[in-house]
């Protein structure tokens, strides 16, 4: 079997980057494709738990993380208008010995400059949009938007929800706007502040939620807040809003909610679309990875963990496989499909529960989350202990000819 094969990935963002040197650090020829000028994530802050955090580490990037990011103490849920607490998920202490990683906060830009110090700029080619695939027995080719081609023994669509790669493959399919519009923007504070905690704050509301953390070492903090609305939203990091539009539709928010954002500059709008999961994501030559292959609701904050944990799985099975694209892309399928079809539906169930309407409904659920917080606090809340368990650098590629068996 080859191990010098030639990988083309079409797509430049966290996914792209995370596998690009993934592929390097195991000897992989590489070649990225990025439609942008060069690299650079836009966005917001981003949590990255722990079973993220593993591979980072794997990576050798964990240290530049820790310097770039904030460790938040717990999880917490409170009411939108009162504040009152429902759970507390301590994760600063527990996190490392449960799972064997940190839970981090950091700015998309921030962790996409990180990974992407793995990947030399002789390896990217920026400002070519991917135009579509072809593939016979023997190679996959790319062809671009400046008239260009990449021949490969494998192509691997990161080019996200609305993929190219993904409607060459299986067809034209528009994601489903959810009827969720997320708001985004970033304070700066300087440091800790009285009116926002050092943890992840989940304010739960009727027909909305709003989530804070601190970035950029503790100097700023993250919102995301998502509204319901029948509205179509341009599915896009930078649809300008405005702090007066973001204030109204979350008028009478406890004080601290109104109080930080009353204190943002720039807000983006962003519309929130899902697809249900796929049975396969590959044909021939040919296979997807993060969110042109799962795209998912940002509820359980697993989209972009789950495409470095694609980076990782198919990076070893192509190590494993050594020059056997058929081989490597079912080990490939057989761990990543179950994983992250549940992480989709489980994120999209998060979306239901975190918006009741009614007061008695907001009361039984806040109910239960103390009741099992009693118990067990990391079995609680958002209920994504079993997310963050998961541990990719366990994946072995299975080398023999008996059918594998998928937990």
């Amino acid at each position: 079997m080859r191990t010098n094969m030639r990988i083309g990935i079409v797509g430049g963002g966290i996914g792209g980057v995370a596998l690009a040197g993934s592929l390097l650090q195991r000897g992989f020829e590489v070649r990225l494709f990025e439609r942008a000028p060069g690299f650079g994530e836009i966005g917001a802050g981003i949590q990255m738990t722990p079973n993220a955090v593993k591979v980072i580490k794997s990576l050798g990037l964990l240290d530049k993380m820790l310097a770039a990011g904030f460790l938040p103490q717990s999880l917490v849920g409170r009411n939108w208008r009162s504040g009152r607490e429902s759970f507390r998920t301590p994760l600063i202490e527990t996190c490392p010995v449960l799972y064997d990683a940190p839970f981090i906060h950091i700015h998309r830009a921030d962790l996409h400059a990180i990974l992407a110090s793995l990947v030399p700029e002789s390896v990217a080619s920026f400002g070519v949009g991917c135009t579509g695939v072809r593939q016979d027995k023997s190679t996959a080719v790319a062809s671009f938007s400046d008239g260009s081609e990449f021949e490969a023994d494998l192509i691997v669509g990161a080019d996200g929800v609305r993929s190219v790669v993904r409607s060459a493959l299986f067809g034209p399919e528009a994601p489903r706007f959810t009827g969720h519009m997320c708001y985004r923007a970033v304070v700066p504070t300087g440091g800790v502040v009285d009116y926002v905690s050092p943890d992840a704050s989940f304010w739960f509301g009727p027909h909305s939620h709003v989530v804070t953390y601190y970035v950029h070492g503790g100097k700023a903090v993250n919102i995301v807040a998502v509204a319901e609305t029948k509205e179509w939203v341009e599915e896009s990091w930078n649809a300008p809003s405005s702090k007066e539009e973001m204030l109204g539709a979350f008028r009478g928010w406890h004080r601290n909610v109104e109080t930080l954002f009353s204190k943002v500059d720039q807000v983006y709008k962003w519309g929130l679309f899902d697809r249900d999961p796929m049975t396969s994501w590959s044909k021939g030559r040919i296979t997807l990875m993060g969110d042109a292959a799962h795209p998912m609701l940002p509820f359980l904050s697993q989209g972009a963990a789950m495409a470095i944990e694609d980076a990782h799985v198919l990076a070893e099975s192509l190590k494993g496989h050594g020059g056997d694209v058929a081989s490597a892309l079912r080990d490939y399928e057989a761990e990543r499909l179950p994983r992250t079809s549940r992480v989709q539906l489980e994120a999209r169930e998060r979306g239901r529960t975190y918006h009741l309407p009614s007061p008695l409904a907001q009361a039984k659920r806040d109910f239960m989350y103390w009741l099992r917080g009693l118990f067990n606090p990391q079995a609680t809340g958002i209920q994504a202990n079993w997310v963050y368990q998961y541990d990719a650098r366990a994946f072995r590629p299975n080398l023999s000819d008996k059918p594998r068996l998928v937990a």
